[in-house]
């Protein structure tokens, strides 16, 4: 069931993205060469309680297997839920870092993915396209419109320059909790209710530079392109108005070069 937010509620989920947004922006220059990825962890933990915030992450999933962390690090091949370890991010690596957080009850989630360095071309190529996923769908994210409008927005962005979409997981309502419904999909595929006002949105294109097939590690968690060649992450979380659409999470490094719906 699709959970439409009232404006209190709005307002709640609006607040505990701006806090995320902050924190980004925070730790982007902490990410660099040479960091162990548990360093960036303790970091965003710490940075949240002090914020007044919980981490959004910490404990999800099942009681034999808790997400064990506060932030989603992964690296290179790796596409979503990589846990934070003693790993030392290197120069050249494509790191995605997915976080989100409950603010007195209301959940954000935003994701972004960092070049560590000088990275290849190639990799500097497939975080941009990713982005430009987000934001193409993000313009199809209004009132009125179908849910798969998104979908095929984001696909075909992809797709045109060559690259595989990861379709075993996807967006998803959020605020009132984590993973809400509607899925939102990167693939055209599923269900395709009409958008309504009150409805708030993760968008998050997940997006590999060769096949969009991945596999689950046997840490439960850390997916990966099955033909190990790079992934990106890039996410929002948005509210659907009735005259427009709001990005609830804000632009944190270099996307307001982008078309943001709204202005």
């Amino acid at each position: 069931m699709i959970r439409i937010k009232n404006e209190k509620q709005i307002e709640g989920i609006r607040k505990s993205c701006r806090m995320l947004s902050a924190m980004y922006r925070e730790l982007i220059p902490l990410v660099k060469p040479g960091v162990e990825t548990i360093e960036i962890d303790r970091w965003v933990y710490n940075w949240i309680k002090r914020a007044g915030g919980k981490p959004a992450f910490l404990g999800v999933g099942t009681k034999k297997n808790p997400y064990p962390a506060s932030i989603c690090i992964s690296i290179n091949n790796e596409v979503i839920h990589g846990i934070p370890s003693k790993r030392k991010i290197a120069a050249g690596d494509l790191v995605s870092l997915d976080c989100g957080i409950t603010l007195d009850g209301y959940v954000s989630d935003q994701a972004i993915t960092l070049e560590a360095g000088k990275v290849s071309p190639e990799a500097h190529k497939l975080s941009t396209v990713t982005r430009e996923c987000l934001y193409a769908g993000i313009r199809f994210a209004r009132s009125g419109n179908r849910l798969l409008q998104i979908s095929r927005a984001v696909y075909d962005h992809a797709t045109a320059s060559g690259y595989g979409v990861v379709n075993q997981f996807c967006g998803h309502g959020v605020g009132l909790a984590l993973h809400e419904d509607p899925q939102v999909s990167n693939v055209p595929k599923g269900a395709n209710p009409r958008l309504s006002p009150g409805m708030v949105l993760a968008i998050e294109p997940m997006i590999n530079a060769g096949k969009g097939e991945v596999e689950i590690l046997n840490d439960g968690w850390t997916v990966v392109t099955v033909d190990k060649k790079l992934s990106a992450h890039w996410e929002h979380t948005i509210a659907l108005l009735p005259d427009h659409t709001e990005l609830l999470t804000e632009p944190v490094c270099g996307e307001d070069e982008q078309i943001i719906p709204g202005q």
